[in-house]
């Protein structure tokens, strides 16, 4: 197994096997969370006009994400795994997801046989699982693990956690990677009480690891899709019927 970790949201340049994409704060762990309220898919968006243009050709998925960390008018959700966490409407919905750096690096990695996102949340999860049906059968060649936020030690801390558990090394330990994201300079605006629109909660929750049965895979085969994949099984099935409209 060949890893290498590379910061930030551009291209990546050649293919891999497997591209290991990392928002910590916020996108792909209000995707973790959001999977586990019940959504069954959520469709990437490179822009906002891009996303308008997918839920006016399917009015009933959700639009979510931010712009420079901000609700964008227009949108149902924000980029707040808090704020999702208090919703009772999210069972068998799909999302739309647009973010600044977690979605522009995952569209710009869908070079590899395999890409799967994550946030701190589902880490180990997402590491283990690659590493018990890839490298344990010797068939994992390059493996790019992308830290998307371009100067964040937030995600680099995520990355280097991730490679230590691929390498089996186990270090750093997942108490020194938490203790990274809530000291990241990505984190303190969230701590500070002259910005409401910031939640200290949401930091809590990307920093909290949870145990998983499902994976988040990137699923090219009409629009770029998030889906959940079993730990122990294949891929949930997710009705094309569904992206019809939105490819057209």
């Amino acid at each position: 197994m060949t890893l290498r970790i590379i910061q930030g949201h551009r291209p990546i340049p050649g293919p891999s096997q497997i591209n290991i994409v990392i928002d910590v704060i916020r996108a792909f762990t209000v995707a973790h969370y959001a999977f586990i309220k019940g959504v069954e898919g959520i469709v990437l968006a490179g822009n906002p006009e891009e996303a308008f243009r997918l839920k006016q050709r399917n009015p009933e998925f959700l639009l979510a994400g931010e712009i420079g960390g901000l609700h964008v008018q227009g949108f149902d959700l924000d980029n707040s795994p808090e704020r999702l966490t208090k919703r009772d409407d999210l069972e068998g919905k799909y999302l739309i997801q647009m973010t600044t750096n977690g979605v522009k690096a995952t569209l710009n990695a869908l070079n590899a046989d395999c890409t799967f996102v994550t946030g701190f949340s589902n880490a180990k999860t997402t590491a283990e699982f690659i590493k018990s049906k890839f490298g344990a059968t010797g068939r994992t060649g390059a493996v790019n693990i992308i830290a998307s936020h371009p100067s964040g030690d937030d995600d680099l801390a995520c990355a280097q956690y991730m490679a230590g558990i691929l390498r089996g090394l186990n270090v750093p330990s997942a108490d020194q990677t938490m203790e990274r994201i809530r000291a990241s300079e990505a984190a303190q605006k969230f701590y500070d009480v002259n910005k409401p629109e910031f939640l200290a909660e949401d930091i809590s929750l990307c920093a909290k690891e949870i145990s998983s049965d499902f994976v988040m895979k990137v699923n090219r085969n009409t629009v770029p899709l998030i889906e959940k994949v079993r730990v122990e099984g294949g891929p949930i099935p997710v009705s094309a019927a569904h992206f019809v409209n939105a490819v057209k």
